[in-house]
């Protein structure tokens, strides 16, 4: 019996779906220059994974915290269709560890890492959907899938009495 991917396949195709379209080989396509070899020109198709949402991953990660992260790490890598993705959350070397980690427009999931015993951690464990603040009000921000509960508080500028000047 397989277990189910942890990534979803989302629709692009729908309307209004934001997808990045790079520029770099239609630059190239229908021009008159000769290539001097066919390695040169790539594929249309490239690397990009567009139109996947890796939100079971994320929360995969986060069920798993306090547990080996060889098991963890060899379990979600049987169920990807790459590897990237795990890295946005978890962090290998200490300079690159965050205590949150902004995935998409307003989603935000918890910093993880490896210890020195070689178990799965939160970067700051007392991080919880009250602790951060949505930066518009037009969007629902959730911290580990949970809907922030700090309300949004305007532009965070303040005018200083007597200058006039917006710090």
């Amino acid at each position: 019996m397989q277990k189910q991917p942890l990534f979803r396949k989302v629709n692009t195709t729908a309307h209004r779906s934001r997808v990045r379209v790079s520029g770099e080989y239609c630059s190239q396509r229908n021009t008159k220059r000769e290539i001097e070899s066919d390695a040169m020109r790539r594929s249309m198709h490239g690397k990009a994974h567009r139109g996947r949402d890796y939100t079971p991953l994320f929360k995969f990660l986060l069920s798993k915290v306090g547990q080996p992260w060889n098991q963890v790490h060899s379990e979600a890598v049987s169920r990807l269709d790459r590897e990237e993705p795990i890295f946005w959350l978890v962090a290998l070397q200490e300079s690159e560890r965050r205590d949150y980690v902004r995935v998409s427009e307003s989603s935000y999931y918890s910093g993880l890492y490896v210890d020195s015993q070689g178990l799965l951690q939160r970067v700051n464990p007392s991080l919880d959907s009250s602790s951060l603040e949505p930066m518009c009000k037009c969007c629902t921000h959730t911290f580990n899938g949970v809907r922030f509960t700090r309300p949004f508080r305007g532009l965070r500028s303040s005018i200083e009495p007597g200058d006039g000047s917006v710090v």
